[in-house]
């Protein structure tokens, strides 16, 4: 096995203090040797870590002790080395910035859908209920040059905040199908999975987990290419490996 395990987490809660809890949080993963970005804020925690894993999963540990954070889940990989130069944890105002309020922890979630559920859907092509299954890439349009699902709608936007207007645009001619949003590890889904349903799209659901949780259970099935992440190993095959080196010289000479 690897040496480096790399999480990459989030979590949806209310969160005060912010400035208090960074402090803790910062020490905590300076002692553990982690690496990697945290971002604190009112409606929850986003991180991509990177250590050891007696060390990370210690950390991991820790954090669960707080009832907040008890709910985190993580999606793991392996690396050789260290893909992060530093320990960064920042309070920002949103987690991942949309610049609408659609996430209200205390009002629940985005209906999910799990990637094993999903991959029944897009084998049948419908979901249990007969309608057609549309895949909603929220991801910028950069990211899905690395790979994406089959047939997946996106909407080549340069950055997130784009995306409600993005969806918007295309509201009536998705309304007879069932949407599934997806992105990296699942930040973005959920957000636009909150916005697709506020405005009237019932027949929407994100990738639970993201594309990385996908990886995990599933592998390749539907999804062609790779997933660009965002640290120095720049993107992940469906096996979770870091893309090959000669691959991402020649996407580079060709871009």
């Amino acid at each position: 096995m690897k040496p480096i395990l790399n999480i990459a987490a989030y979590l949806f809660v209310s969160l005060d203090n912010l400035a208090e809890l960074r402090t803790e949080i910062l020490d905590e993963c300076n002692s553990g040797e982690l690496k990697g970005t945290i971002l604190l804020t009112g409606e929850g925690i986003n991180m991509f870590l990177a250590g050891s894993e007696p060390k990370l999963r210690s950390f991991i540990n820790y954090l669960r002790q707080d009832p907040r954070f008890a709910p985190l889940q993580t999606k793991d990989s392996w690396s050789e080395t260290q893909p992060f130069k530093k320990m960064l944890v920042k309070i920002k105002n949103e987690i991942i910035r949309m610049n609408h309020p659609a996430i209200r922890p205390e009002e629940g979630r985005a209906n999910f859908i799990t990637p094993k559920k999903l991959q029944e859907w897009l084998d049948r092509g419908t979901d249990d209920l007969g309608r057609p299954v549309v895949m909603v890439d929220t991801r910028n349009a950069f990211e899905v040059e690395y790979g994406t699902f089959d047939n997946a709608l996106h909407f080549n936007i340069e950055k997130f905040t784009e995306f409600p207007e993005a969806i918007t645009a295309h509201k009536d001619e998705l309304a007879d199908k069932t949407l599934v949003s997806f992105c990296t590890g699942g930040i973005r889904c959920e957000k636009s999975g909150l916005y697709m349903r506020e405005i009237g799209m019932q027949h929407s659901y994100q990738l639970e987990g993201g594309i990385l949780k996908y990886f995990e259970e599933v592998g390749s099935a539907h999804y062609t290419g790779s997933c660009f992440v965002f640290d120095e190993r720049e993107a992940l095959e469906p096996n979770l490996d870091t893309i090959p080196l000669e691959r991402s010289i020649r996407k580079k000479q060709s871009a």
